[in-house]
């Protein structure tokens, strides 16, 4: 089920299901110069709501919100503490694509990022460092073959549920734990709603700028690798937005 409101009327208690606004801003409610994932409310909230339902398994991944800026699961499952990560990077302030950026329009740059400011362009991490080392989130923000694009710390998910090797490996398999929950790379797929950014068998994803390898720079190289990024991007996160509209509609309180 997913995570519920508890008021009560009359000495009853009544559960009503959380609002997901698919065009909510997760900018609107953060403190100037703050990161949504650790000081908006509402992100907060909507990950509790929309990840607290059945695992593969059926057992439900209940998470509560009673630590500072992180959620928390704790069952015969184990215990997460897990926190919130953009997926809808638009490089608008990265040194390095100010030669890119500053040749598209605000307008377009304006609009792509206030799509990656909605609920479509966010997941949950777990947060606590293991052997205190680098958290996923940390470690697929510095790597130099990642750059923080999500189709590629896909794609490295998926090669670890193969036992295959990849940039973000020896952090990935920190967290087995965690990835254990979904069974496979469908189930965690399925579960967090990425469908989108997979092929229809779950063999490969579908990137957003063409990828050969690892070697090659995780940033578009020109305006047109760009715009294609930002093409396929807002797609995603737009397609990301209707299914969960699609999914959470379809849990009964």
């Amino acid at each position: 089920m997913n995570a519920m409101t508890v008021s009560i009327s009359g000495g009853q208690k009544i559960l009503m299901k959380t609002m997901i606004d698919i065009t909510f801003n997760v900018y609107s409610d953060t403190p100037t110069g703050k990161d949504p994932d650790s000081y908006s409310p509402t992100l907060r909230k909507y990950h509790q709501t929309l990840w607290s339902k059945n695992l593969p398994n059926g057992s439900i991944f209940s998470l509560d919100d009673n630590t500072r800026s992180l959620l928390h699961h704790k069952s015969e499952l184990g215990e997460f503490f897990l926190s919130s990560d953009s997926i809808g990077h638009t490089y608008k302030y990265t040194k390095s694509m100010s030669h890119i950026i500053k040749n598209i329009s605000h307008e377009e740059i304006n609009t792509f990022y206030k799509k990656c400011s909605t609920i479509g362009a966010y997941i949950i991490f777990p947060s606590k460092r293991i052997d205190n080392k680098m958290t996923i989130n940390g470690a697929r923000g510095i790597n130099t073959k990642i750059k923080d694009r999500f189709d590629l710390t896909l794609e490295c998910i998926r090669r670890y549920y193969i036992n295959e090797q990849s940039p973000l490996d020896e952090t990935l398999k920190r967290y087995s734990s965690y990835f254990d929950l979904f069974n496979n790379f469908q189930g965690y797929v399925n579960f967090f709603l990425l469908n989108d950014l997979v092929t229809e068998k779950y063999s490969s994803i579908k990137y957003f700028i063409p990828f050969e390898s690892f070697e090659k720079p995780p940033l578009p190289i020109d305006v047109q690798e760009y715009k294609l990024y930002k093409k396929n991007m807002t797609d995603f996160v737009s397609a990301r937005n209707q299914r969960i509209v699609n999914d959470y509609n379809n849990v009964e309180l």
